[in-house]
């Protein structure tokens, strides 16, 4: 039986983040073209790009077990990484021609050992080591990271990725991202034509699908939006998201089923790849991107002496969105996200915003404790 095509790019786009692999990959790959995999958002996607290589996101979207993974990680280590690897120890993940580990955590570090060790084939494998310090002196030391990794790629595919080649890549990716801040600005609306859950899909697909037509899909939303009716009620609450993971919509179900709205985020899969651009000047375009996600990114806890950016970035974000509350999330065993989170919640007071810190699994036994949670701290900020 024929699978039926979606109907609207939104159809596709929560489609698309409801699954693992998806029609589009699978025709990269019958015309030839390569896939490779990458945990966190600072590995650049530009440079796969430049090279003709499909970048795709590593998630655990429909892992129920982590079984075959906690053979490798211990129950410390965060859930995210376990469930990722374990769809690929059951072969979820044979599409791929490469994987790229950002060494951000040691738990995701430890993935990029024991996917080396583990029986899975996929062909390259690399480790891209990111700075945990923030400053000026690590630009460069990025850089050189960055020209390991392109010279890696060039080896491993038989390619040569050309500096204007990555150029182009650059100004292909700012244009995802400058379509994403257009998504967002609907977000400002006393009600938006499009929910939070719905928003989560957008961005979730966006590290699965090829950027142009990723693009295309994305402005012929954005010009469908003004057109959708809105409610005339207000919702009871503004909320924002913050922290760990991004890459499902659980959160967001539960507070606009609580009948609030998502108006803002700052997530590994959501707001955090939409922050600003990568300079788009002559030069040196490793450099470029070096900066970028070394001094301009509000980067995550898992670096060093970045907090006051986030910080900022984030008290910004709650008084353009006009958010009510704050609700932070992190998975157990996510120490970074634990002390960010709690210092933040200080940080909101003092500026007159209250928060909810929520901790949960990736894929959560039962809804139920985030639901009255969830529920309580709604109530309270209408009281």
């Amino acid at each position: 039986m024929p699978v039926k095509e979606p109907s609207s790019p939104l159809e596709k786009f929560r489609a698309v983040a409801a699954r693992l692999n998806n029609p589009s990959v699978e025709q990269h790959k019958s015309n030839g073209g390569k896939v490779t995999g990458y945990f966190c958002s600072v590995v650049p996607e530009e440079i796969l790009i430049a090279g003709g290589i499909l970048p795709f996101r590593i998630r655990g979207a429909m892992s129920k077990t982590t079984d075959m993974a906690d053979e490798y990680f211990t129950s410390w280590n965060c859930s995210f990484p376990r469930h990722c690897f374990n769809l690929a120890l059951s072969g979820e993940y044979g599409f791929l021609d490469g994987l790229v580990v950002a060494g951000s955590c040691d738990t995701i570090r430890f993935t990029y050992d024991n996917w080396r060790k583990s029986p899975i084939k996929t062909p390259f494998i690399h480790l891209l080591n990111v700075p945990h310090v923030s400053g000026e002196a690590m630009t460069g030391y990025f850089r050189d990271e960055l020209t390991r990794f392109r010279s890696a790629l060039e080896t491993a595919f038989s390619i040569t990725i050309k500096d204007e080649a990555i150029w182009d890549a650059i100004r292909l990716c700012n244009r995802t991202r400058k379509l994403h801040q257009a998504l967002y600005e609907f977000r400002k609306q006393d009600n938006s034509p499009i929910s939070g859950s719905q928003i989560a899909s957008v961005m979730i697909a966006a590290g699965s699908l090829p950027k142009e037509e990723y693009n295309a899909d994305l402005e012929a939303l954005l010009q469908m939006l003004p057109a959708i009716p809105v409610k005339s009620q207000k919702p009871q609450a503004r909320i924002m998201l913050v922290g760990s993971g991004g890459d499902d919509s659980i959160i967001a179900d539960i507070v606009e089923d609580l009948g609030a709205m998502v108006v803002n985020d700052l997530t590994c899969f959501g707001g955090q790849i939409k922050h600003e651009m990568v300079p788009e000047t002559s030069g040196d375009p490793l450099e470029a991107m070096a900066t970028y996600q070394v001094m301009t990114k509000p980067f995550c806890p898992k670096i060093g002496g970045a907090y006051p950016l986030r910080r900022d970035v984030i008290l910004n974000m709650m008084r353009e969105y006009r958010a009510d509350g704050l609700i932070g999330q992190r998975f157990g065993c996510c120490d970074p996200w634990s002390g960010e989170l709690y210092t933040l919640r200080d940080d909101l007071k003092a500026a007159g915003f209250p928060s909810l810190i929520l901790e949960r699994e990736y894929i959560p036994d039962s809804l139920g404790q985030l639901n009255t949670r969830i529920q309580a701290f709604i109530e309270t900020i209408r009281g």
